[in-house]
């Protein structure tokens, strides 16, 4: 797991939510090389899927940029240790 407290830099997720984020975050450094980011996104998309639906989407690297249309409250990025996280969903509000 890399080292170091989430800093979130935007999101419109509910509190608890955002509290799922960055255990899944969490967990997936755990099971994974911190370079292997496709299975940390994955890992991540997968677990949002099974909790709040189909159709999460989920970035994860040390150098990216995006612009992106979601729905309302499905929405976080935030940094953990070296590496950024961006979790979404652009195909369906989520009632959570």
């Amino acid at each position: 797991m890399l080292e170091g407290k989430a800093v979130i830099e935007d999101t419109d997720m509910p509190l608890k939510m955002q509290a799922g984020a960055l255990a899944s975050a969490s967990r997936a450094l755990d099971l994974f090389e911190g370079f292997d980011c496709i299975s940390i996104a994955a890992y991540i998309k997968k677990e949002f899927d099974k909790m709040y639906g189909g159709g999460w989407q989920c970035v994860v690297g040390t150098n990216f940029s995006c612009f992106i249309t979601h729905f309302k409250g499905t929405f976080i990025y935030f940094a953990l240790g070296t590496l950024n996280f961006l979790i979404f969903n652009p195909t369906h509000s989520c009632s959570c």
